[in-house]
């Protein structure tokens, strides 16, 4: 057993000593949003009560100039929470907070995107949207190699990690049933985990949720990993491509499904949806995560980055509409594009946007075009 493990081992102890401490009716909240870099920021706060509802929980602010928010010279930026979940770490009556962050003006942060996804999904909320994210995932060591591979090396070639089960075939599983734990905990609808096809590369899936809790729950699920993983000294990375070459790069598979699709003869439905997304190919890739265009090469399972293709049961397409989807005649659809590292509110309102249609006060590429504003969209795609 190696020092590092060791220390690990003994601080956990040490943490559950403590977590047996009464706190005299007080509750732990631990506030947690989204930076300037798509990363998770979180700090705590002591309540005076047990929260019953959202409504419950106070505003609170922090320094935006150091997140990557706001300026030195007017750096406050404010917490307003959305939802609440029991804190896994924690335990007791102490929860986790997900918050959206707005400027002192009363207008949303620039990085404020669930903002927009949340106007749009009410506006459309007849439709009942149904959304299930597998989130892909990589587990890197201190130095940030991935976890199992030898150093300045490489494994053998892909093949028998893809839901392996043994020693050599999968590795940081520990830190993954934990996770897996951690969410069940904590009410999160999360439906399974896998080891994937690379070693050391995991997923897992949140879903079915509908409307905006898919994204405050996905959002939830990473603060969770990132959490768990720093306990065991490990690093999470959710880049795209985290190693170049003949590895399978990490993705966000998005399903999706309304209430059209879902009723007898669903599968028009379907299909309309995919004359819908070939039109926005190049809007949809600029919100579907930071450096896509290295795992979206036609290779690897995935589909080219500029063209636009759809298919049964085909996992080199854009979109895939599963076999029993397409023999039952209605159902969902599954599109393969985002990222890993996309943002579930950013991925979840270009859908619903581009589906059922635009809505003052929301415009999910203008939104990410005010965080960044040399953000360039893509050339026109083909339809193939």
């Amino acid at each position: 057993m190696s020092s590092s493990t060791s220390q690990i081992i003994s601080n956990t102890a040490n943490l559950e000593k403590y977590l047996k401490l009464p706190q005299h009716g007080k509750i732990m909240a631990e506030y947690v949003w989204i930076d300037g870099s798509n990363g998770i920021r979180s700090k705590s706060r002591t309540l005076n009560s047990k929260p019953e509802k959202v409504e419950d929980l106070p505003e609170w602010n922090f320094d935006g100039s150091s997140t990557g928010q706001a300026p030195g010279n007017n750096s406050d930026v404010y917490l307003r929470p959305v939802a609440f979940y029991p804190d896994p770490f924690r335990l007791g009556d102490n929860i986790i907070v997900m918050t959206e962050t707005w400027g002192a003006d009363g207008k949303p942060n620039p990085f404020n995107f669930r903002h927009d996804a949340a106007i749009l999904m009410e506006a459309h909320a007849k439709h009942e949207f149904w959304f299930g994210l597998e989130q892909e995932y990589t587990l890197l060591d201190i130095e940030g190699w991935p976890y199992g591979w030898p150093k300045n090396g490489f494994p053998a070639p892909q093949g028998p990690y893809y839901c392996g089960v043994g020693t050599g075939k999968v590795f940081c599983r520990d830190i993954v049933e934990a996770h897996y734990k951690a969410c069940l905990y904590a009410g999160l609808n999360i439906s399974g985990t896998n080891a994937e096809v690379m070693p050391a590369q995991w997923e897992y899936q949140v879903g079915p949720c509908d409307g905006i809790s898919m994204g405050d729950q996905l959002w939830i699920s990473r603060f969770f990993l990132h959490r768990v993983a720093e306990e065991f000294g490990a690093k999470v990375t959710f880049a795209p491509k985290p190693i170049p070459g003949d590895w399978n790069g990490a993705g966000l598979h998005t399903n999706v499904s309304t209430k059209e699709t879902r009723a007898e003869g669903g599968m028009k439905a379907i299909e309309e949806a995919m004359e819908k997304l070939s039109k926005r190919q190049a809007e949809h890739m600029a919100v579907y995560g930071e450096d896509n265009q290295l795992r979206m090469t036609g290779k690897h399972e995935t589909s080219s980055f500029d063209k636009f293709t759809w298919g049964v049961a085909n996992r080199g397409s854009s979109v895939r509409v599963p076999r029993s989807v397409a023999a039952e005649g209605k159902g969902y659809f599954e599109d393969r594009r985002p990222a890993s590292n996309g943002c579930p509110y950013q991925i979840t309102g270009i859908v619903v946007e581009t589906l059922c249609g635009k809505v003052e006060g929301a415009d999910i590429v203008s939104a990410l075009k005010r965080a960044d504003p040399e953000v360039e969209l893509a050339a026109p795609a083909e339809k193939a």
